[in-house]
């Protein structure tokens, strides 16, 4: 770990917040505006034309000067440039339109064989027409692309952002052509780094490029950029939020909040900022739960625009060991899942790959799910409020961060604030997570918990955790003291007798626990691998009667903690990680999955789901 000077500390963490966006012509990415894709939108889904650049020739000129910091800012692939049709014709060494292309949303590793391990530069371009109105803004809007993005819009730089999963927006108004030919460029580049998040050591597949929806956003001259309509804090019948304007005529501007079916109708005045906040009795709400995932139709309405939303409304608490949900105690009976899906290679695509893992997490019998270990899509957010699934939602600070750099934790902070932006409407979320399994020593506690308070500064009203660390002594009892705990709602932590540790299967129940927080005990992660069809006997490694007894036994020595109250086993379905090489049971994949990479469940499926049946007729009677 390189050590620095006060002044260098703070020079750094200048470079790092001001080096997200750079570039002669770069501007800031505006605030994010809530709920983009329910706006009026042009989709930029599709295909796009590719150039793969490992050297970087479409960004820096041969002295290693980049081309968009140069005086005239052009030279990149980024011109989009063509042949002239003059007798000499300039020298042009690429062209977007005679190469190949790949699909948007999706990955390249999917795409292209030659692509499969891949990581470095790909340019794409996209076409299309939008013609600009009189008095209208508009956001040219990605759901994420991995890792580091740099994006033009005709020729013109808008803006380079970091991290993979968080949305990344820029305003486009007056930039768009008034002919409506228009065209974008992307450099996306998913090389690792030490000191991104996550680092350059991860336990899954790192896909490279434009991974989520990508769309043009309209809105009104002065328009609702962001809102939030929440039950307050451990309040049942106490409605509180905001309604952000942006705009020139933001201030003093009438806004109504309509929820019809609750008999809900009131109308706000903004102050100077644009904002207004509301706090209203809200006693005939029916609430949100994984058993009734009741849903209100929320129209806020300024001026002629008027945006819908579905919201639930639910709150989550702890008091002693226990986890209460609207005030009643429950046991959250979850399952680990990865933004992927198994059957097709590739991040997932859409809703019917994202339906279809929450599908299965029902079918387990579960009512929550651990999104890990990044941000997942906003469209799964939706889909676990729509179907009734509690959600831990997640930043990739995982393993070992550089914990001592400044602009690493600005980066951290920075993907958790986009989060918690994007999903505080949501009512399935009831966790966010600031890691996972980040080792033990003093600036890691001062990170993490830093990121802990900023979790907290910008809501209030869910439960903060982490993966905690854990150790054993010989007297085969397991201690959770990790002094992250002290600051967190759950003490949460990964164990893996019977896998990495502990012997087997028969032998991890004889481990006790010792757990030092008087807190509600979330086990984040446990399991195994099983090559699906791959049979044995309980002490076959990789069959998945190995698999099937590990989590009879693993469920006997977690029964014995007097506060457990939920799990999320890992994980959901085999998914694809570059670390796992064994040429006959890994082959690329993580095997940890109760579901095969064939679509297939696994012996261990049918145990977990008969241990939540028992769970779900303890708890969830007469609720």
């Amino acid at each position: 770990m390189t050590h620095l000077t006060p002044l260098k500390m703070l020079l750094a963490l200048l470079l790092g917040v001001a080096g997200v966006f750079t570039g002669s012509s770069a501007q800031a990415q505006t605030s994010l505006i809530q709920n983009a894709p329910a706006r009026r939108v042009l989709s930029l889904n599709g295909s796009w034309n590719y150039i793969i650049d490992p050297y970087e020739n479409g960004f820096y000129d041969y002295r290693r000067e980049a081309f968009d910091k140069s005086a005239t800012g052009k030279g990149g692939y980024y011109d989009n440039q063509k042949p002239s049709t003059a007798q000499e014709p300039e020298l042009i060494e690429y062209d977007f339109d005679h190469s190949a292309a790949l699909q948007v949303p999706g990955d390249w590793n999917s795409q292209d064989p030659k692509l499969l391990y891949y990581e470095g530069t790909i340019w794409l371009k996209k076409s299309f027409k939008i013609a600009p109105a009189a008095g209208k803004r508009y956001f040219l809007y990605f759901g994420a692309i991995n890792y580091e993005a740099h994006i033009y819009l005709n020729g013109k730089k808008l803006g380079m952002h970091q991290g993979g999963f968080t949305p990344i927006q820029y305003e486009v108004t007056g930039k768009l052509n008034p002919n409506g030919e228009n065209f974008v460029v992307v450099k996306a580049d998913n090389t690792r780094h030490l000191e991104a998040v996550p680092t350059i050591n991860t336990d899954w597949w790192n896909y490279g490029g434009i991974t989520r929806d990508v769309f043009i956003a309209e809105a009104p001259e002065t328009f609702i950029v962001d809102y939030k309509v929440q039950l307050a804090k451990g309040n049942l019948s106490q409605l509180t939020g905001y309604v952000q304007l942006d705009g020139a005529g933001k201030s003093g501007q009438s806004v109504t909040l309509n929820i019809a079916e609750a008999g809900i109708k009131q109308t706000l005045k903004t102050d100077g900022e644009g904002r207004a906040t509301f706090s209203l009795p809200a006693k005939k709400l029916k609430l949100w739960s994984p058993l009734s995932p009741k849903l209100y139709a929320v129209s806020l309405t300024n001026g002629s625009e008027t945006l819908q939303d579905r919201i639930g409304f639910r709150t989550i608490e702890t008091k002693g060991q226990d986890i209460l949900l609207n005030g009643k105690s429950t046991f959250m009976r979850g399952i680990s899942i990865h933004d992927e899906n198994p059957l097709i290679p590739g991040r997932a695509r859409g809703e019917g790959d994202l339906r279809m893992l929450l599908t299965w997490a029902k079918e387990l019998g579960c009512n929550y799910v651990r999104l890990a270990h990044y941000p997942h899509n906003e469209a799964m957010l939706k889909l676990a409020d729509e179907m009734g699934l509690l959600v831990w939602a997640e930043v990739p600070v995982y393993w070992t961060i550089a914990w001592q750099n400044p602009a690493t934790y600005q980066n951290a902070e920075t993907q958790l604030s986009d989060l918690i932006s994007m999903g505080k409407n949501r009512a399935s979320i009831v966790v966010w997570s600031v890691g996972n399994e980040t080792p033990l020593g003093d600036p890691r506690l001062t990170f993490m918990t830093n990121l802990v308070k900023k979790a907290r500064s910008l809501d209030d009203t869910r439960l903060i955790a982490a993966a905690l660390e854990l150790h054993r002594t010989p007297d085969n009892v397991i201690h959770v003291d990790d002094p992250l705990g002290e600051s967190l709602d759950l003490t949460s932590f990964n164990e893996y007798a019977g896998w990495y540790w502990g012997g087997k299967p028969s032998e991890i129940t004889k481990y006790t626990f010792d757990i030092k927080y008087n807190k509600p005990v979330m086990i984040s992660e446990f399991g195994g691998d099983a090559l699906g069809g791959y049979h044995g006997d309980a002490d076959t490694r990789w069959s998945e009667e190995y698999q099937e007894a590990l989590y009879v036994n693993q469920l006997k020595m977690l029964s014995t903690i007097k506060g457990l109250r939920g799990m999320t086993p890992w994980i959901l379905a085999d998914f694809r990680a570059t670390r796992r090489q064994h040429p006959v049971y890994q082959n690329g994949f993580n095997r940890k999955g109760l579901i095969s990479s064939t679509g297939v469940k696994k012996k261990a499926f049918f145990t977990l789901q008969e241990y939540y049946r028992q769970q779900a007729a303890k708890y969830d009677t007469g609720k």
